[in-house]
């Protein structure tokens, strides 16, 4: 998941289960969330009471000790934020003011419950390959500890709560409608008969495994400028022609998958590329303003530095990213396999079916309102000219809404930053429905009504993937409500790792929050502010300091670590739009890419984050690391029965 702003932690205890005072004439008034969690911030409100006394307010524990005071006018309302607690006897807190005291006393669960609601989701959802029904569990043990362990108030807050909002977003509805329009041109392009067309006019082209499994990979470093519309454009586009290649739904979806993301980030003038210099800013200022008073010159030197060049410099030691990408030409080009994911290669390669025998498909491609009329002409490009204006829509909208944004000359990364992605998507949907829509109708190939109804269909098999997705977005809201994030951040901080070994403990921390709650974005904006201040405290350099690569592999290793868990992560919104591009079982498609994605973050970290903090080279690193990466296809995996190949020509 990607493209949120982070929601302030817990401030869904405190809007959706408030726990107060009974509200008494001259009484103080305290709202806050009925359970806390240690080592978890979370905020209270009250009301100063309109009767005589001194001004003055506090909010102290229960030994005494005060966490907050302040002035207040009777009748004014207080926010205190940010209140952390380490033990059960802490509590209650003794809230203060107008001479009067009231205690607040609410539940206290340990700070590791904030990862069961993610970490039973995903379990569920690996054990069962039911992913709706693990996805609902996850919800609503989060919304369990939201509401003071009360079973019936969670069932009603994981609907008013948690789904409704994520379905509410304002980007969330972009994605839902860019999906839903995308498969609906989908749906007109194989109705029309363009679809057939494109797989006949590459048949010559693509006639082995091998060349339709490079093609999809070029594909997905040709779309490079949005994770988003690279995966749903290169999936639907490819699927029949892997499909025709007897090339399984699993593997198709891991190449999207792992095409995706990796590429939008490394790539500077990419969606990716104005969000992560925008928090790279405010890391070196974070760090600027940390050192100011110790080191006037090294905070003189963080603030002149640019944010653009920091982000340069680090892009070689994106070590996962770039090694994802190799693995994926690697295993393309070997015909090599290991895993789930050689066993379901060889299913497809010996005809018994791309996907596995009561796969739940994230979309039905099996509607007869799908298939290309009988008497419907098979022309390429009814199919291409749609696809193709959706990627030079969004790229001119990404241009044109970036320039108009920014309000003043700027460089291409910097346009690209400002621009609103998800109104550059929902403008390439619609052209590209509208522009297929034209050629069936004015060609006469559908009248009309056929159009609309072929486009509706194609909506329609979007369904379960859209629901799968809205409660993946759900979860998130519940890992953010129960502070899983702040809770691994707080477990890094304390850690106090070595200088040398920082980038590699980032790495893991960033995976384990990406993994947890389902979305990159939030876990660079929750980690890149804080790492970059406490990498210069450790000694990290700046510029041409001799430490400078250890704060470039710390910065680098939060973008890597977040990918690498949003790529394991079944409740990531990446991964399931990687299953519903390639209409594949979601569960089988998490399952099949995990060791792929195990392999090479191992890789990564041994070879590369490692050394590189002890001075080895990164062109090093990549040799060895691509050189590893190559044995193991080598030694430990299998290929496909290449006699057991009987591909339809015609």
């Amino acid at each position: 998941m990607r493209k949120l702003a982070p929601i302030p932690l817990l401030c869904l205890f405190s809007l959706a289960t408030p726990a107060q005072a009974a509200q008494e004439p001259g009484r103080i008034e305290v709202a806050g969330p009925k359970a806390v969690l240690t080592n978890v911030a979370f905020d209270i409100r009250f009301t100063v009471p309109e009767l005589p006394g001194p001004g003055a307010w506090s909010v102290a524990l229960a030994d005494g000790r005060v966490l907050a005071t302040g002035d207040a006018a009777p009748g004014d309302e207080v926010e205190v934020s940010g209140i952390r607690l380490e033990r059960r006897s802490d509590l209650p807190l003794r809230v203060s003011a107008a001479s009067q005291t009231v205690e607040f006393d609410p539940l206290m669960f340990p700070g590791w419950f904030s990862i069961l609601p993610p970490l039973l989701a995903i379990a569920l959802a690996l054990i069962f390959r039911e992913v709706v029904i693990a996805l609902f569990a996850g919800i609503w043990l989060g919304a369990l500890f939201v509401v003071g362990l009360n079973p019936i108030a969670a069932t009603l807050r994981t609907v008013d709560t948690f789904v409704a909002p994520a379905l509410a977003h304002p980007d969330h509805a972009a994605i839902i409608i860019f999906s839903l329009m995308l498969g609906g041109m989908v749906g007109l392009m194989g109705r029309s008969g363009g679809t057939r067309g494109i797989v006949e006019a590459l048949a010559p082209l693509a006639t082995t495994r091998r060349r339709g499994q490079l093609a999809t990979y070029l594909a997905g470093l040709a779309i490079f400028f949005d994770d988003y519309a690279n995966t749903l454009i290169v999936g639907n586009t490819l699927r029949p022609i892997t499909d025709r290649l007897r090339i399984s739904r699993e593997k198709l979806s891991y190449l999207v998958d792992s095409t995706a993301a990796p590429v939008a980030a490394i790539i500077f003038v990419s969606t990716w590329a104005g969000y992560e210099i925008g928090l790279i800013g405010d890391g070196l200022q974070a760090a600027a303003n940390q050192v100011a008073s110790a080191d006037p010159a090294l905070a003189a030197r963080l603030e002149a530095a640019s944010p653009f060049a920091v982000f340069l410099s680090s892009i070689p030691y994106l070590f996962y990213p770039i090694l994802a990408l190799c693995m994926v030409f690697l295993v393309a080009w070997t015909q090599r396999d290991i895993g789930p994911m050689l066993a379901a290669e060889r299913r497809a390669a010996q005809g018994d079916g791309v996907y596995r025998a009561g796969a739940m498909l994230m979309v039905d491609t099996s509607a007869e309102l799908l298939d290309a009329k009988q008497e419907s002409p098979r022309r390429w490009y009814n199919a291409a000219i749609p696809v193709v204006t959706v990627v030079l829509v969004v790229l001119l909208g990404l241009y044109f809404d970036g320039r108009a944004s920014l309000g003043e000359p700027g460089s291409l990364t910097d346009i690209l930053g400002a621009a609103n992605a998800f109104h550059a998507l929902l403008w390439g949907s619609l052209a590209g429905v509208l522009v297929a829509f034209l050629l069936a109708t004015v060609q006469r190939i559908l009248q009309i009504k056929e159009a609309i109804e072929a486009w509706a269909a194609g909506m329609r098999s979007m369904l379960l993937a859209i629901v799968i997705l809205v409660l993946a977005w759900s979860l998130g809201a519940a890992t953010v409500a129960v502070g899983t994030a702040e809770y691994v951040t707080h477990i890094l901080e304390s850690a106090g790792f070595p200088l040398r070994l920082l980038p590699v403990s980032v790495f893991a921390a960033a995976a384990c929050i990406a993994f947890a709650t389902g979305t990159s974005w939030a876990t660079m904006a929750i980690l890149i502010p804080l790492v970059i201040p406490l990498a210069v405290a450790l000694g990290g350099g700046i510029g041409g300091d001799a430490d400078y690569t250890l704060l470039l592999g710390t910065i680098s290793s939060v973008l890597a670590g977040a990918i690498f868990g949003d790529h394991c992560s079944p409740i990531s919104d990446t991964t399931v739009l990687s299953s519903m591009a390639s209409a594949a079982d979601h569960v089988d498609h998490v399952r099949t890419q995990l060791p792929y994605a195990l392999v090479v973050a191992v890789v990564g970290m041994i070879v590369g984050d490692i050394p590189t903090a002890y001075g080895v080279p990164w062109f090093v690193s990549y040799a060895v690391g691509i050189a590893v990466l190559f044995l193991v296809l080598r030694f430990f995996g299998g290929v496909v029965d290449q006699g057991a190949l009987r591909i339809d020509q015609t």
